[in-house]
Formats: structure tokens, C-alpha cells, sequence
């Protein structure tokens, strides 16, 4: 038999693909199938019905759990990007007392200082400091000698780590994420509670377009 996929046969495309994360949540459901399994497990006998009934307690505990760890892994991310700000913000304070940064930065910066962000915010503060840190690089640049000023070039190394470790956060959330996604499915134990209780796919982290075009961009052209 062939393989259903030949790499070497099969028609490609030449153009590529680029991929996007669905910004959509299904909801899970359950049918009349479902519905015979329960009242098929409760006769003749009563003692399988009792065990599946643990079963469901169970897959119940377990996602009420997971949606905790969805939203550690979240604030996890937060943490990190407030991090993130008051390190910019104590950067472009120094490079202000040494030359005339814009006051754009400041305000960008200062504005999201509370932390606790929403799942739709939090792709705005990440683009939005990745928008101060190249004001501040662009400063930099221009005056080459502030590269050497210990307290600014730790500020930019502690940068740097900070947004290792979102990135790193980032990936924890979506591998939570993808564990939820895919046990709320799982027949017949957790698909019939989580219909049962309404639950939802979850969206992961995903990038906004301006971050796309400027992945895909190049950036040794002159």
C-alpha cells in the first residue's frame, strides 16, 4: 500500500502557508449517544453507574484544577511582563537624564504598569513594549558612548532575560492550554462533564499582525 502522504508524488505548495491561531472558542457538546451510555451504565447493574458517577466526580476535580493552573500560568506571564515595564521605564529614566528621550516612551511604558492583564491586553502589552525597547535601542544608537554605562547595559541585559522568560511562560500557558483543549474531548468521562458544565475550548497566545510583517521582514536590507 502507498503512503497516504508522498513527499516525493504529491502535489505541493509552492507558495507556502503561512499559519494563525483561530481566534474562536468551541463549545463542547455531547449527543443522544452519550446520553444511552449513562442510563446504560445504571442497568442491570447499579454498581457500574456508581463507578462512573465517581468517574465524572473526578474528571470534574481535574478540570476545575487545570482551569487553576490555566490561570497561574497566565499571571506567570503578567509577572514577567510587569517586570518587563518597570525595567524599560528604569532605562529610558536614565537615558532621560542624559539626553531628550521621547516622552511617547514614557507614556507607553508608564500606562501598563498595573499588571494583571486581560487575555486580549496581553498581546497589546507585549507589542507595545517591544515598540519602547526599539525607542530606547534607536537612542542607543545615536549616542554610542551610553552603551558603556554600567547601569543601563545591566538594565538591557536584565531585558533581554525578562523576555527569554516570557517567552518561555508563553509556552508553558499554550502547553496548558493544549492539555485543556484536548481532555475536554476525551469520551466519555470528561466530554460529558465538560458539556455538561458549559466549558469551552481556550485560545493560546498568538502575535499580532505588526509583529508578523516584521518576523517575515528583512532585516539586513539597507
Amino acid at each position: 500500500m502507498a503512503n497516504e502522504l508522498d513527499e516525493t508524488r504529491d502535489p505541493v505548495n509552492e507558495s507556502g502557508r503561512d499559519i494563525r491561531v483561530i481566534e474562536k472558542s468551541l463549545p463542547v457538546t455531547t449527543d443522544w449517544r452519550s446520553t444511552v451510555f449513562q442510563v446504560f451504565m445504571w442497568f442491570p447493574l447499579i454498581i457500574p453507574g456508581i463507578i462512573f458517577a465517581i468517574m465524572k466526580i473526578n474528571a470534574r476535580s481535574h478540570l476545575q484544577m487545570l482551569q487553576q493552573k490555566i490561570q497561574h500560568d497566565a499571571s506567570t506571564v503578567d509577572n514577567f511582563l510587569l517586570n518587563r515595564v518597570n525595567i524599560l521605564q528604569n532605562t529610558a529614566s536614565l537615558l532621560e537624564k542624559s539626553i531628550k528621550l521621547d516622552r511617547e516612551t514614557f507614556a507607553d511604558i508608564a500606562k501598563y504598569r498595573s499588571g494583571n492583564f486581560s487575555d486580549e491586553q496581553r498581546n497589546e502589552v507585549a507589542h507595545k513594549l517591544d515598540l519602547a525597547e526599539r525607542s530606547i535601542n534607536i537612542a542607543l544608537e545615536a549616542y554610542p558612548d551610553l552603551k558603556a554605562h554600567a547601569d543601563i547595559q545591566n538594565a538591557m541585559q536584565q531585558n533581554n532575560y525578562t523576555q527569554r522568560e516570557i517567552t518561555a511562560a508563553r509556552e508553558a500557558y499554550n502547553d496548558t492550554v493544549l492539555e485543556w483543549n484536548s481532555i475536554i474531548y476525551r469520551w466519555p468521562t470528561y466530554r460529558i462533564v465538560a458539556a455538561k458544565a458549559g466549558y469551552t475550548t481556550r485560545i493560546p497566545f498568538s502575535v499580532s499582525q505588526e509583529i508578523r510583517e516584521q518576523a517575515n521582514s528583512n532585516f539586513f536590507a539597507k
